[in-house]
């Protein structure tokens, strides 16, 4: 990206923030972590070469963003699916891989997320999702993204494992308590004058572990309490879903100044 042609888009180029965008961002989020689990599992690729296939696919998708000038819903939501595939990956090969568990992966996943939102508030001066404007914005806004869906998948691993130093409350329970923070973040959001920006990001980390432990549910083996659905299957039916909510929930991008975050 060059700097010094960094002008403001005529429109945002992130959707407006409604009920039909968390809903399709909870599919999204289950199917990258049924499509993820395919990859490096049922094709048995591993984390890294699954990782850098989805790294790769990210950088693509993200840059087709950057170089359009306003906000297409079938680019966009795409760009999503792929960082939640690349969070599954990234998340699975920290906690796995390098052999440091669940609380290490999610320690080090909160210090880059951090830091991603850090730069982005001392460059920018906000992290709202309404000031995604120009080309620097919008990269600031897809690493967040990424480093918040890799944080999550991780959370998720971390409450429903009973390995790796997790806390083995499995997926059915612990679907239920991210979806109750979820409504906690909801009534904080209609009752209280909190930052809206901050509203949006705790909502935007916990649709993933919730996405993440019912995408587990739905491919993990009985034997590990879950359905043993086939993860291509059950991927195919989440893109089909995703289809359908896009089709169906308004598709505009948000104005300046609305809405949450």
């Amino acid at each position: 990206m060059d700097p010094h042609h960094d002008h403001p888009f005529s429109d945002a180029k992130v959707p407006a923030i409604t009920l039909g965008f968390w809903i399709t961002k909870i599919a999204a989020t289950t199917l990258g972590e049924t499509g993820g689990d395919w990859v490096t599992m049922s094709l048995q690729l591993g984390y890294l070469v699954g990782s850098g296939i989805f790294a790769a696919l990210f950088v693509a998708l993200v840059s087709g963003q950057v170089r359009t000038g306003r906000y297409h819903p079938l680019l966009y939501w795409a760009t999503i699916v792929a960082t939640t595939t690349l969070g599954t990956t990234l998340a699975d090969f920290c906690d796995r891989s390098l052999g440091i568990g669940y609380p290490g992966g999610v320690a080090v996943i909160v210090v880059l997320l951090i830091a991603s939102l850090a730069s982005w508030h001392r460059v920018e001066g906000t992290v709202s999702v309404q000031s995604v404007r120009t080309p620097r914005a919008e990269w600031f806004y897809w690493a967040t993204i990424l480093f918040s869906q890799t944080l999550g998948t991780a959370l998720g691993d971390w409450w429903a494992g009973d390995d790796r130093g997790g806390l083995g409350l499995g997926y059915e329970k612990a679907a239920a308590l991210f979806g109750a923070l979820l409504l906690v973040v909801a009534l904080l959001y209609a009752t209280t004058r909190l930052s809206r920006t901050l509203l949006f990001w705790l909502a935007f980390v916990l649709t993933r572990p919730l996405g993440a432990t019912v995408g587990d549910l739905l491919d993990k083996p009985r034997a590990d309490g879950g359905l043993a659905l086939s993860r291509l299957h059950a991927s195919a039916a989440l893109v089909l879903v995703m289809v359908l909510c896009i089709l169906l929930f308004p598709q505009k991008p948000a104005a300046p100044g609305s809405g949450p975050g």
